[in-house]
């Protein structure tokens, strides 16, 4: 599959894979930050943004999808960072293809298989996906009833757009994802240890990375280490962009002397 990705400057191959229901622009912030000194590359994920759709949605795949961008861009390897579901294809990546991976940063999620559970995000889509939507305030109302917090409902709505016939839909394929969310992406990434220098990023109050999950992140990334940015969740980008940045940057730097 051909994914859409914007890229930025030069320098250094830094390839952006956001999370679940996000788009190329979820890590906007950091990829400002970093085209002053990288080659910036920002992808939107299949079923995700300007990508297209397919009904096929497993980790590997979207694996697949990266390493046929890097290769598309005429890039030997990239410097990889994911915020949870890209995170998990990152990691995918340099289990499977080490050799197209310089480093890896990885976003509040874990090399585990999560127990699916109940998502108001999934459910805020699956509404909006079932009627007409005439108006971006008539949509921000039925987000509304599934999600409180307005900047997540500002990054819902980032999804939704207008089509020739004045309706509003859905730029995410919401039926691939639901179809996937509790079996194929709930997996863990698998493969052989990436013996190159790891970054993650853990919010201190989220679950998604917790200290029963710390063997097994070692064992496949025996280069790691880890860094806790404190009083902020599992959207550590959104809530804490400084921290997340200079920490993801500081990161490339030291990793770039190995």
């Amino acid at each position: 599959m051909k994914l859409h990705y914007t890229q930025e400057s030069t320098g250094q191959a830094v390839i952006l894979l956001h999370g679940m229901f996000g788009c190329l622009t979820s890590l906007g912030n950091l990829a400002d930050e970093l085209s002053a000194g990288y080659r910036v590359i920002s992808v939107d994920l299949r079923n995700h943004g300007d990508s297209p759709h397919a009904q096929q949605m497993d980790i590997p795949t979207m694996a697949s999808d990266i390493v046929k961008l890097i290769d598309e861009l005429g890039l030997s390897t990239a410097s990889l960072i994911g915020h949870s579901l890209g995170g998990k294809i990152a990691m995918q990546v340099a289990l499977n293809y080490p050799h197209r991976v310089t480093n890896l940063v990885v976003a509040d999620i874990a090399p585990v298989t999560y127990t699916p559970r109940q998502d108001p995000f999934l459910q805020a889509f699956l509404a909006l996906s079932s009627l007409d939507i005439y108006s971006r305030d008539q949509a921000k109302s039925i987000v509304a009833e599934h999600v409180q917090a307005p900047e997540h409902q500002a990054f819902l709505l980032e999804s939704l757009t207008r089509k020739d016939s004045g309706v509003y839909g859905l730029k995410i394929n919401i039926s691939a994802i639901s179809e996937n969310y509790a079996t194929s992406l709930a997996v863990a990434p698998a493969g052989y240890p990436y013996s190159g220098p790891v970054l993650f990023l853990k919010g201190e109050t989220s679950a998604y990375i917790q200290s029963k999950h710390q063997p097994i992140m070692a064992e496949l990334f025996p280069n790691m280490e880890l860094h806790v940015i404190k009083g902020v969740g599992h959207w550590v980008h959104f809530e804490n962009p400084l921290e997340f940045t200079q920490g993801v940057k500081r990161f490339l730097s030291y990793a770039q002397i190995f």
